[in-house]
């Protein structure tokens, strides 16, 4: 047991400039298939996705005390093939931040929402941990 009693990951939420726009780029150029979605004042202002694996990404309209944060903390997405992700990610469109670097265990990318979020766009190698049997 943990100190707090954590259980597992809640969500991974970003606030959202243009929920609209951000809803369209997760939905649309990522393929996430939208989950529950929460109106305020006749508009979406709260919209989930389902990441494969059991997780959750929720965005949601900024306001003062929750605004989109390029350094802030961030959601990275495990894929199968980060070469072929980033170009996808270039003809839709999308800043690059840090084209795919190599490290001993790992690829990995950085991208930008509409927003201004970062996004980690990450692929295991091989001799990575989780992948030896």
């Amino acid at each position: 047991m943990n100190k707090i009693g954590i259980k597992e990951a809640g969500f991974t939420g970003y606030p959202a400039l243009d929920i609209e726009e951000t809803r369209k780029f997760y939905g649309e150029i990522f393929g996430l298939k939208e989950g529950r979605v929460f109106e305020y004042e006749g508009k979406a202002g709260w919209v989930e996705f389902e990441i494969p694996g059991g997780h959750t990404l929720a965005i949601a309209q900024a306001n003062e005390q929750w605004q989109p944060n390029a350094g802030g903390g961030g959601l990275a997405f495990e894929l199968e093939d980060l070469d072929v992700a980033v170009e996808k990610l270039k003809a839709a469109g999308v800043k690059i931040l840090l084209p795919p670097q190599d490290h001993p265990i790992c690829r990995m990318a950085l991208i930008s929402d509409p927003s201004g979020n970062t996004v980690a766009l990450h692929q295991k190698k091989p001799n990575h941990p989780e992948c030896q049997h």
